[in-house]
Parts: C-alpha cells; structure tokens; sequence
C-alpha cells in the first residue's frame, strides 16, 4: 500500500501553493487564495473519477462513515448491520452515531456474506455497512439487491479499497452513500482524509452541510450563511487535500505497480503446497494492496505467521489476532468501554457482544494471512522475499 512511499515533487508543488496565499481553510478568504482551491479541485477530479455526481472531502474515513450515517438519517436505536473483520472506526461511528451495531458472518472474500445478511436483517435494521477488506470487493450486487428488496440504506465502506472496482463500477457508488479513507497507509493519503460520495443531490447537501457545524455554504458571505442542521466539524485542511490532489493525479499508475507486483508474488506462490487464496469476485477490479492466503487450520497458520515473520517477510498480518481489525480482540467493544455514555447504553434490550458467536468467521479468519503488496518493490526483490517464503513453506 503506497500513501507514505511516494511523496515527491508533485505533493511538494500543490503544499506550496497553498502556502504561498496563507489560506488554509477550505472555505471563503476568496480573494487571498489566489484562484487556488485544492479541496474544491479534488472533489471534482474525484468525482469523475469514480463515476459520481457528487463528493465531499472530510477529515477522515471514520467522518466519513459518520457524516452518512447522520446524511442518510441512521441514529439512535437503529440496527446497521456490519461484519466482524474492518478496521474499528466502522464499530466506532456506528456506536457513536446513537446506532446500533449488529454483526453478520463474512465468507471467503473476506466481507460480508450475502446470505448470512439475509438472516441478520430484522424490523430495526435500518443501515448495512459492507466493507470491502484489504484491497478487494465484498459481493456487492447481491448485497444491494438485498437491500432493495428489504428497504435497508446500502452505505459503502470501502476506505480499504480505494481504486478497487466490480464489472468496471468503482466500490462505493454502489450504495446511497460511499467512503474512502486517505490516511497515511492507504492507496492514496492527504496525511488525515476521507470523503463520502453520493448521486443523491439531497444527501450531498445534508453531509457537506453535516460536516461544517450544519452550514449551507450559500452566498460569498460565510458569516451570513444559513444553519439548516445541526452539524459538526469534520472538515479537512487546505494543505491535506494539496497532498492527496497530487496523489489521485497518481492513481493510474499506483494501481498497475500494485497488480503487477501482487499478480507476480501470487504466481509464484500457487506452487506452494496446502494454501488457497482469498475469494474476488472481481479479480480485474482488484486494487491489490494485499495477498490473502489461506492455511489448511488455524494451528498451521499462526504458524506460518510465526515463521515468516522470524524469516524477514515483512507486512504479513494475522488477523485472528489483530487488535485493530477482527472482533476476537475488541474488548472494549463487547463491554462498550467509553469515557462518554453511549446513546447505546441507555437502551434496556441491546446486543450482548461478549456472548456473541460467529462461527464462520472464526473458522476463515483463524487461517488467513495477508500479506501488503508495496510500490517499491523491485523484481529482485520479489525473488528475494520468495526464495525467504519457499523456505518456510519447507519448513511447515
């Protein structure tokens, strides 16, 4: 995953010319800025990107996630079902937003399983959360048919695979709303970013309004501009966006460094003996940022874990036992251990995460190991790192 491996001239240029008109601030200082809005510039080029009417850059992907939330109406007491594997801010702005989180089974592509959906969805499900996991897609299609044919609000999380597409549509234009993290590991970084996108004009207006103290950004006055909503702050700096403006300039050419070393590490390793890969259901739209394999059981695979890392194959996660990123090890989430009082803890029937139970899975991610694809890799050190992995994979 790029982010920090190529800052250069490009991200120097658009920093300085923030710099140089003193304007930090996103909005208004018109006639400081010197014509440069690098927020405004960002969101537009973005949106062509990804094929939308509509994006508002924020502060971070878990804003992101939030702003959604809020713009799509989720809030206290809903259910918005969500899988055990995604980083932890999915949880957070669930929680955080007054909802109700509810967790559903992933299968082997590593996001939620369409069917196991099925079966979560109940007369307070009110949102679904899909989150397409280091690089790759969840089954997309079946999980907005579902919602559909339920009136669940389908909102994306697909701040792991920015870039990442299904039958040439990008991931996370797929629901009402979508998000993207750009922080510092992600495919592209502003440092601290994120944005929410959308084709619906109302939802936009709601989230850009939602994520600065509920302003409607009318007129050249912001000191006159109306306050519709109640919002917060979540907007993102000048300078952030300068830095992932030059970095989605990148995008292109990020993505086919990342395929084409993903596409050589895994040729190589289809002739280890006794693993099998991750499920895509889209393997062209694949972003690449990971490799994820599976072992035979979960005893072979904390040990395979072990030894790659003891044989200097950097970048390979476990994830059974990650504390970010699995739900085994989120203790303050089964207790809802916060310093503030949840909106949660007030309800007198509520989800009881420590007995919680899944599975599926637990059986899928007590065997997956990930392993980050980089930029820099060159092909001697391709062959390096997997002459150091047919040695472990003798040894196991």
């Amino acid at each position: 995953m790029p982010g920090y491996e190529i800052f250069g001239d490009a991200e120097r240029k658009e920093v300085e010319e923030v710099l140089e008109t003193g304007v930090l601030f996103r909005y208004g200082f018109d006639q400081l800025r010197k014509g440069r809005w690098k927020t405004k510039t960002f969101e537009e080029e973005l949106g062509r990107r990804i094929g939308v009417h509509y994006c508002h850059l924020c502060a971070s992907g878990t804003a992101a996630l939030t702003i959604a939330l809020a713009a799509c109406g989720i809030g206290a007491g809903d259910e918005v079902i969500v899988p055990p594997f995604t980083f932890v801010a999915t949880l957070e702005s669930v929680l955080l937003s007054g909802a109700v989180p509810v967790f559903s089974e992933i299968n082997e592509t590593l996001c939620l399983d369409p069917e196991s959906l099925k079966s979560a969805i109940s007369p307070r499900t009110k949102g679904v959360i899909p989150v397409h996991m280091c690089g790759s897609m969840a089954q997309i299609e079946d999980i907005r048919k579902i919602c559909e044919e339920t009136g669940v609000i389908l909102i994306e999380d697909a701040c792991q695979s920015f870039g990442a597409t299904f039958n040439g549509k990008a991931l996370g234009s797929f629901g009402k709303m979508g998000c993207y993290s750009f922080d510092p590991v992600k495919t592209i970084t502003c440092g601290e970013g994120g944005a929410v996108i959308t084709n619906d004009r109302n939802l936009y207006l709601l989230a850009e309004g939602y994520a600065d103290h509920g302003h409607n950004h009318q007129g050249n006055d912001r000191g006159l501009e109306g306050h519709p909503i109640l919002g917060t702050n979540f907007r993102i700096s000048e300078l952030n966006a300068a830095v992932g403006l030059a970095q989605l300039r990148k995008l292109d050419s990020i993505l086919e460094r990342q395929r084409r070393n993903k596409a050589i590490i895994k040729d190589m390793m289809s002739g280890v003996p006794d693993i099998s890969f991750r499920k895509i259901p889209d393997e062209k739209g694949d972003s690449a940022t990971f490799l994820s394999f599976y072992l035979p059981d979960e005893p072979t695979a904390r040990k395979t874990a072990s030894e790659l890392a003891a044989a200097g194959v950097d970048g390979c996660t476990y994830w059974y036992d990650n504390n970010w990123h699995y739900l085994r090890q989120w203790e303050h989430i089964k207790q809802l251990q916060s310093p503030a009082k949840l909106p949660m803890m007030l309800l007198q029937e509520r989800p009881d995460y420590k007995k919680l139970h899944l599975p599926q899975s637990d059986a899928i991610m007590s065997r997956t190991i990930s392993m980050q694809i980089k930029l820099s890799w060159s092909r001697q050190d391709l062959d390096q790192r997997m002459e150091k992995i047919n040695k472990v994979f003798k040894q196991c």
